[in-house]
């Protein structure tokens, strides 16, 4: 197995724990708060999305899918730039997706081309510094690796936060 073909397995894990954590749940439980200011699994969900979108339209020089359609609107929000990083409660809490199916939706639109795009990569490419901001510089792979991790960490806590509704 090659590095492309471990990130491949890791991120096809992913599709299961994001419908685990939303499958049947009502707009209300989808921005349930165990505490007062706290992420809501409505947000988790999205900022997962998000975070792999950006992250992976960057490296790839491609626009978001989110900025393609109409998906804000589908989550409450007008702005198609907001990825949830640095959001305060308030921000937390206006996120309001419509449904269940709008977070697997968009999910499954994210997830299927961060697949297809890591189908074309050679081991080579994920050498190449995607960022020079940091020191060491940040390479695909070191990139691609920091959103899965962020994206199993979210969809972590969003199946906690199921379980204690």
């Amino acid at each position: 197995m090659d590095a492309k073909d471990v990130l491949t397995e890791a991120f096809g894990r992913l599709p299961e724990l994001v419908n685990t954590a939303v499958q049947g749940l009502t707009p209300e439980q989808l921005r349930w708060q165990p505490a007062e200011g706290a992420n809501t699994i409505g947000w988790l969900v999205w900022h997962l999305t998000r975070v792999q979108d950006d992250h992976v339209a960057e490296v790839m020089g491609a626009e978001q899918i989110y900025a393609t359609g109409e998906w804000a609107s589908q989550f409450g929000l007008k702005d198609a730039t907001e990825t949830g990083y640095g959001h305060d409660a308030s921000q937390v809490a206006a996120v309001a997706p419509r449904s269940a199916q709008v977070l697997t939706d968009y999910y499954r639109a994210v997830h299927d081309r961060t697949v297809g795009y890591l189908a074309g990569l050679t081991d080579q490419d994920l050498d190449r510094v995607v960022d020079d901001n940091w020191d060491p510089p940040v390479t695909l792979g070191a990139r691609l690796v920091s959103v899965y991790d962020d994206d199993a960490q979210h969809a972590g806590q969003a199946a906690y936060l199921r379980g204690l509704l």
